[in-house]
């Protein structure tokens, strides 16, 4: 089943939401970047450890690093640097960083586009190509394997590529590009998806992820997500003929087999907006974050059949959403405002409660850096972390 929905016309219970009276909530801690690192990610695994990567560098082409944070501590490890060639990362554009996911035991999976200024050293024609490099923490847990390009024929990155990993195993790395013979522009691109049954170990070769026509934004990003089931979740911006570029939404049951179109949220525009999308388990609902209309907004699916609720959003013009739930049902929406090319802006927070209505806790930071965007996570005691 497919949903498509306006967020301006279709959102019966958003001024409800805008004047319901608020109640107390969890606390939100805001934090930079550890050593001021720009484009944090973070993942948080079934013991509670903090798994977080950033960006240091020019923004034409820098470097990848790692820490982690234990359940309960307060500070972060030592950091490791991911990417084994320099340089090969680039920050220009903020959607097209680094995506890290955690799967079984605890291991981090990297996946980010190789578009920095280091590929020049892999010979004429690197920089056109794009590879999709991926990399995982090694069985000592104390370095990174080096990258290895996933991509086989469905080269064309231009937005974010993502992971996802499960407790079972399975890796995925995940992005949008031509379909090959097809030169309808963005309505001939597609995700494509590549699968790990081995924790990473080998990659198969790179499928549709779905035969729909759905098209894919060129310039935005897109994330994949495991949940504890092991179904697999990608949230894309499409991109039709008829100029609409709906946020769309693939499940799959079946361990990355097929997937299906569970929810669609339109946007006629003309043109690219760079957009940024997140998803994240919170209790059996699955959160999903992106971008309409200007404004950005959250929806709940239901783990067990992908049905989503009505989206929640904040009135006010805003870019990068993450949405991040907690033990009590809570749903921390942050987000960048005041942002464009090349330059920073304010990273800006509200909680919601388990019925989608804003609590007390909101908030406000200047000083978001130029080309970066805001991570959070929850920690077992139900407070919420920013990272920016």
């Amino acid at each position: 089943m497919v949903r498509s929905m306006n967020m301006l016309t279709k959102i019966p219970c958003l001024a409800v939401l805008l004047h319901a009276p608020l109640v107390l909530s969890a606390a939100v801690h805001v934090v930079r970047t550890p050593d001021g690192g720009i484009q944090p990610q973070a993942a948080v695994d079934s013991k509670g450890t903090v798994h977080l990567i950033y960006y240091k560098g020019d923004p034409k082409g820098g470097d990848i690093f790692y820490v982690r944070r234990g359940s309960g501590a307060t500070d972060f490890s030592k950091a490791i640097r991911v990417n084994f060639r320099p340089s090969t990362a680039m920050a220009i554009g903020t959607i097209r960083g680094a995506q890290v996911a955690v799967g079984r035991n605890g291991r981090a999976h990297v996946v980010w586009d190789g578009m920095g200024d280091g590929i020049r050293a892999f010979g004429p024609g690197a920089m056109e190509k794009h590879p999709l490099f991926y990399t995982r923490l090694n069985d000592a847990g104390i370095s990174f394997e080096p990258e290895r390009n996933v991509i086989t024929y469905a080269y064309g990155l231009d937005g974010g590529s993502s992971v996802a990993a499960d407790p079972k195993g399975n890796v995925y790395a995940v992005w949008h590009a031509p379909q090959p013979g097809i030169t309808n522009g963005e309505a001939g691109r597609a995700v494509f998806v590549v699968r790990s049954r081995d924790e990473g170990k080998t990659f198969g070769r790179e499928e549709l992820a779905t035969t729909e026509p759905t098209g894919a934004c060129a310039c935005c990003g897109l994330r994949a997500f495991a949940d504890k089931a092991a179904a697999v979740y990608i949230l894309y911006r499409g991109a039709s003929t008829s100029g609409t570029r709906p946020e769309t939404l693939l499940v799959s049951r079946n361990q990355g087999q097929d997937f299906t179109v569970v929810y669609q949220h339109d946007w006629k525009i003309s043109s690219c907006p760079m957009s940024s999308a997140s998803l994240s388990q919170s209790g059996e609902e699955v959160l999903a974050a992106a971008e309409t209309h200007g404004r950005v907004f959250f929806v709940q699916a239901d783990a067990k059949d992908a049905h989503t609720s009505s989206p929640v959003s904040p009135d006010s013009k805003a870019k990068y959403p993450v949405a991040i739930g907690n033990g009590r049902g809570e749903v921390l929406l942050v987000w960048a405002e005041n942002t464009a090319w090349g330059r920073g802006g304010d990273v800006v927070w509200q909680v919601y409660d388990k019925k989608g209505e804003p609590m007390s806790e909101k908030g406000r930071r200047e000083g978001l850096p130029a080309w970066s965007l805001p991570t959070a996570f929850a920690s077992p005691d139900g407070s919420f972390t920013i990272v920016y």
